[in-house]
């Protein structure tokens, strides 16, 4: 028996008995007993009351410093339950509601005295305005395309156990009817060396390729409706002729240099000294 207390005790599975004075609370693993935090600080104790200024110094404060203010009386609300701390934090979110009413204001009145940082200049938003813009940029793109159909073809990969392909392929031939361009239907059931050749695994897919060159682009991956093969033939056929960059290929037919140009040469702000140097403001 001596022996085996021995041997436990070598293990650290016995403990000395605690001297006079120290700490009887047992820690570790086998106890079972959660270590006390180093400040001595009870997780659960209650948070400080958040210091709300008045409202018109707050209404100077940064929106992250007055978030902050807000979760802050949230949790102390939280906490206490009492009627005036829940009421100063909905005071708080009141505030921040009108301070963001504020700034919609503001922001209204910046667009109409620049209309040329608001979207409704290159994208009207009432029913007739839009659907003559859209009509205007269909027939920019079918110009277009027509005006590229010697140099590319679209080609949709297939198999004969695919639906998809027998909804797909009747949409290019209505491309075919619009643009003037050969379109060519390959199987990859028949022909699985073009899948490995181009990287096709999904059927149908449809891809854009330039006659008498290596350059090609998926276009579809799927069933694609008309109107947006339309324009993402566009985008490709653009892009593959250098006449845009990949950051412009969600810039519209017309929309070059202008709103919805990714590389278009923006605003700035009319206090930017590097666009008024002289320091007068415009």
């Amino acid at each position: 028996m001596t022996r085996a207390l021995a041997l436990l005790a070598l293990a650290g599975l016995l403990l000395p008995a605690p001297a006079q004075g120290e700490d009887t609370i047992r820690q570790g693993y086998w106890w079972y007993r959660a270590k006390l935090d180093p400040t001595g600080t009870p997780p659960d104790e209650v948070p400080p009351a958040p210091v709300i200024p008045p409202m018109a110094e707050l209404a100077r404060w940064s929106p992250p410093r007055i978030a902050k203010l807000i979760a802050d009386q949230r949790d102390y609300a939280a906490t206490v339950l009492t009627v005036e701390a829940v009421s100063d934090f909905w005071r708080l979110e009141d505030f921040a509601r009108r301070k963001a009413r504020a700034f919609a204001g503001v922001t209204q009145l910046a667009m109409l005295a620049h209309p040329e940082l608001s979207a409704k200049s290159a994208n009207p938003m009432i029913g007739d305005a839009r659907d003559a813009l859209g009509a205007q940029k269909d027939a920019v793109r079918r110009a277009y395309l027509r005006s590229r159909s010697p140099e590319f073809a679209l080609v949709m990969f297939s198999r004969t156990s695919c639906g998809y392909c027998r909804v797909q392929w009747p949409i290019l031939q209505r491309f075919q009817e619009e643009t003037g361009w050969q379109i060519i239907r390959e199987d990859l059931a028949r022909r699985p060396d073009l899948g490995v050749r181009f990287g096709v695994e999904v059927t149908p897919t449809t891809m854009v390729i330039r006659r008498n060159s290596a350059q090609r682009m998926v276009i579809a991956n799927g069933v694609e409706a008309f109107p947006t093969l339309i324009q993402t033939a566009y985008q490709a056929v653009k892009l593959l002729s250098g006449d845009i960059r990949p950051e412009q290929f969600l810039t519209g037919a017309g929309e070059e240099n202008g709103f919805f140009d990714a590389l278009a040469n923006g605003p700035v702000a009319a206090a930017d000294p590097m666009a008024n140097p002289g320091g007068v403001r415009p």
